[in-house]
């Protein structure tokens, strides 16, 4: 978490965590992001781990800043929110420092866990889920807002070795490193990080039944945006689980197929 707008992500996704029974410490990562941001989220029984942005350098840095990464590598099929800032996905690979864990479930702030996802901390490293929102030939690309890891100071050495090279540029910033870094990464299934563009794009492989993650690429649930209207059902369940109020049944959540 790397500003106050994805804090309102993290408080979500936390009370989400909460209500799934998971068992397990619900660590957020976050780098110099207000008081009154993190309140909410240590009230919810988070620990708060402050981290700093990786010590890259200037030429990565520049490289990787938004205005250069989206002239080089425009995102044509959504839109990221302005409070975006993509160098900063790197500092997720701060969690490989968290040593004091055997094993870690990661999962992006923008995301809300609908059932329990425990039995994830068994599985190995690296596994991820693919990423799949348009068509079938997205299998063969990973996406990193959902993946399980083991802490090693090893390993995360070796990451700063191989990220900041000369003339690096990783076009999807930390989910193009990790996906050359892990090659043989595992695949998890996609209802364990389902895409919120699967529910108008790919109606057919929505299934309320088996989704345990429901992940807000892009456009996020708590902005204004020209999506909005073809995502109202999950908006309105993020803002349930943003809230503190009862959430909807999964049961009673309707079917994208009948709604086109």
């Amino acid at each position: 978490m790397t500003n106050a707008d994805y804090a309102l992500g993290a408080r979500a996704l936390l009370r989400s965590l909460a209500l799934s029974g998971t068992t397990a410490d619900r660590v957020v990562l976050h780098t110099d992001v207000p008081e009154e941001a993190l309140a909410p989220l240590r009230a919810l029984g988070a620990r708060l781990v402050r981290v700093e942005l990786l010590p890259t350098s200037p030429e990565f840095n520049a490289a990787h800043a938004r205005e250069a990464l989206h002239a080089r590598a425009a995102f044509t099929k959504g839109g990221k929110p302005p409070f975006h800032t993509p160098l900063d996905n790197f500092a997720k690979l701060r969690l490989w420092q968290l040593v004091d864990y055997r094993s870690v479930v990661f999962i992006d702030a923008d995301a809300l866990v609908l059932r329990n996802v425990d039995r994830l901390f068994d599985y190995p490293e690296f596994c991820a889920a693919p990423n799949v929102y348009e068509s079938l030939s997205d299998f063969h690309r990973m996406n990193s807002g959902v993946f399980t890891a083991r802490p090693s100071t090893d390993t995360y050495a070796r990451m700063l070795e191989a990220l900041d090279v000369p003339g690096a540029f990783w076009r999807r910033t930390d989910q193009s490193f990790l996906q050359q870094f892990f090659p043989d990464w595992q695949g998890l299934p996609v209802f364990c990080n389902m895409l919120q563009y699967v529910w108008f794009a790919m109606p057919e492989l929505w299934s309320w039944e088996q989704i345990r993650i429901l992940h807000f690429q892009y456009e996020k649930p708590w902005q204004a945006h020209d999506k909005a209207d073809r995502l109202r059902p999950l908006i309105d369940l993020w803002r349930a689980y943003a809230g503190d109020g009862p959430v909807p049944a999964l049961s009673d959540m309707p079917d994208p197929c009948g709604l086109r």
